[in-house]
């Protein structure tokens, strides 16, 4: 990704890798506002075997995925959130995750 950044008298262009990107939304969705609103609609599917399907406000969220005895987190983006010892942690960890880094989607709880 790269973008243009502009003075008076010259022009530059900075290209920055997702990581840094990914850390840039998260800090700017944090610092949006103090008072967060309530969360989107969160719904899971089990596509297959040992995977599951978050729907965050009628949005793909991300998946976790079970690898061994441990149930791996992956966002929106395909970037990885974490590794846990439960089902539950996962999808807690990425729910949290989601609700910071997608604020556009953000709408009141049926």
């Amino acid at each position: 990704m790269s973008t243009t950044a502009s003075t008076t008298t010259t022009q530059r262009e900075l290209t920055l890798d997702t990581d840094t990107v990914d850390t840039i939304a998260v800090l700017e969705a944090e610092a949006v506002s103090s008072t967060r609103p309530a969360r989107a609609k969160l719904t899971w599917s089990s596509e297959s075997e040992g995977e599951w399907i978050a729907n965050y406000g009628g949005y793909f969220g991300g998946s976790v995925d079970k690898l061994g005895g441990r149930y791996v987190a992956s966002d929106t983006f395909g970037m990885v959130v974490g590794d846990f010892g439960s089902l539950e942690d996962a999808q807690a960890n990425l729910a949290d995750r989601l609700h910071v880094m997608l604020p556009p989607v953000i709408r009141p709880v049926d």
